[in-house]
């Protein structure tokens, strides 16, 4: 049976945990937009969580595609993780530098999960709690012993634009949008050039962000049960996520999960791809889009 693990770690639970020195992995997934003009894998390299690996999304991809991180193979991802010390009976726990406490390490997480890995843990309030509760910091680097890890993709959790087109007629999953409201909308700009904002038709707003404390920590359970009802969303029905690229896209998977709904799909392409292949009418906009 595989290993499970929690979806959320304290601070103070994962300071206890690397001084155990167990089969446990920590990750700094890092990332940004490019507007912010922040260097993740520098960061890193100045401080990190002792211990920690680099997990880079752009790099864990299929480089193929023209659309930014989406999922590589079973077998580039059972690589990837491989040379970062990483097996199958390892718990692995992610975080980022984001001052949101979360913004790329509920992809990452979700990611080891779509692959068969569900001993995966995310560091709730992130590198900036870590940070501010005095825990130390590392600039020291060791590079992790390569060894094998077996991936086992479940294509059930992810959807195509094939999918999504499908489900405007017949409506079996709901549709949640992460992106920020004014993007949603058409009212804010885009953060990538020759994409235009809006929203698929029949999606439900919930903007990342919503699902965390001011603090940079997750909601508690019973607030991410509320948010999701205000919202309209039925936690007892399929449920697929997306945002600019399916970054913060899996803010939502990772409350869902926390709500007792572990199955929920991410549409990989995101809106990235929608604007891109959309006829007109599926592109709906508060503002002036281009296929206005």
């Amino acid at each position: 049976m595989a290993l499970q693990a929690t979806a959320l770690v304290t601070s103070k639970w994962l300071a206890q945990a690397v001084k155990v020195q167990g089969k446990m992995r920590v990750l700094d997934t890092s990332w940004y937009l490019p507007k912010l003009r922040r260097n993740a894998k520098s960061e890193f390299k100045k401080k990190h969580v002792p211990g920690a690996a680099f997990f880079d999304i752009d790099q864990c991809c299929d480089k193929t595609s023209p659309l930014d991180h989406m999922l590589p193979s079973e077998d580039y991802f059972a690589e990837y993780v491989g040379k970062l010390g990483i097996e199958n009976d390892t718990h692995v726990v992610v975080y980022d530098g984001s001052e949101f406490g979360a913004f790329s390490a509920p992809r990452v997480w979700w990611m080891f999960r779509v692959f068969g890995h569900s001993a995966v843990s995310m560091l709730n309030g992130g590198l900036r709690n870590w940070e501010l509760e005095g825990r130390p910091v590392s600039d020291r680097y060791v590079r992790p012993t390569a060894t094998e890890f077996k991936a086992s993709l479940n294509r059930s959790w992810i959807k195509t634009y094939e999918d999504i087109l499908d489900n405007l007629e017949t409506k079996e999953f709901q549709v949640v949008d992460a992106r920020p409201t004014g993007r949603f909308k058409g009212l804010d700009p885009e953060p990538r050039d020759n994409t235009e904002p809006g929203h698929i038709p029949g999606s439900i707003s919930i903007p990342f962000h919503s699902f965390l404390s001011p603090s940079g920590h997750f909601l508690p359970k019973e607030q991410l049960q509320a948010l999701f009802a205000r919202a309209g969303v039925d936690l007892d029905r399929p449920l697929c996520v997306l945002c600019g690229s399916a970054v913060t896209a899996c803010h939502v998977a990772v409350a869902a999960h926390e709500c007792g709904h572990p199955g929920v799909s991410v549409y990989d392409g995101g809106w990235s791809e929608w604007y891109t292949r959309a006829v007109p009418e599926h592109v709906i906009s508060d503002g002036r889009g281009k296929h206005l």
